[in-house]
């Protein structure tokens, strides 16, 4: 009688099986994980905007803006900055006038540029609405600046505040697409003593709006000002 064992021996499964059935379980994980992050994010996101601050809206158009600090009544921080002009430019120098103070995210921006092309080109009804002088501030170099507005033919100075020094003693690098690294898309009108008759913060969460038609910024501008 044979004493040889009927058992076969176990099945190996394949390489390929067994590198597969890895590959499945790692493709499963990586889903998880990225599944995980999108809901971190989508959470993360909606405490921003549902904490943003309170936004006005105009009877001029279904925009809105915020309004940061220094606002209505405060006293305009005072500024000597380099300009594209290729002099130095201070609030100073408008005393006794409306200036109105636009503050832009910069070279990176074409919108902020095309901003003040509209406004340039819209000189009689700017005039019309109380504003004597326009001076726009961005943190590129002066240089680059005054290459810009020479090839856009622009004659508004724009200054350079490079640190932010300036735009961050008038809150205006709260309200752009970039974090608080560049300034947003916010005007300031001061008023011939050096205080602030109106602001409007236009680049803020959620819209990050980067150009208002002139109408509607003027509309708005003759809305809220001071005497």
């Amino acid at each position: 009688m044979s004493t040889t064992s009927n058992k076969k021996p176990p099945l190996r499964r394949p390489d390929a099986v067994i590198a597969a059935g890895r590959q499945a379980k790692r493709r499963r994980l990586t889903w998880i994980v990225s599944s995980a992050v999108a809901v971190v994010a989508l959470v993360a996101l909606y405490a921003v905007f549902s904490t943003s601050p309170a936004r006005n809206t105009s009877s001029s158009g279904a925009s809105s803006y915020d309004v940061g600090s220094p606002g209505i009544g405060g006293t305009a921080p005072a500024f000597a900055l380099a300009a594209s002009t290729g002099k130095q430019v201070s609030l100073a120098d408008y005393r006794g006038k409306n200036v109105l103070l636009y503050f832009q995210e910069g070279l990176t921006c074409q919108p902020c540029w095309d901003q003040m092309t509209t406004l340039e080109k819209s000189a009689a009804k700017v005039k019309a609405a109380g504003i004597d002088d326009i001076v726009s501030i961005t943190s590129d170099p002066a240089d680059l600046i005054a290459r810009k507005t020479k090839d856009m033919g622009l004659a508004t100075p724009v200054l350079s505040d490079p640190d932010l020094k300036v735009s961050k003693e008038y809150g205006a690098n709260q309200y752009g697409m970039m974090g608080d690294s560049r300034d947003g898309h916010s005007f300031l009108l001061i008023g011939p003593d050096g205080t602030v008759r109106w602001r409007a913060d236009y680049g803020g969460a959620p819209d990050y709006t980067m150009y208002v038609p002139v109408d509607k910024l003027l509309a708005d501008l003759k809305a809220g000002v001071k005497s």
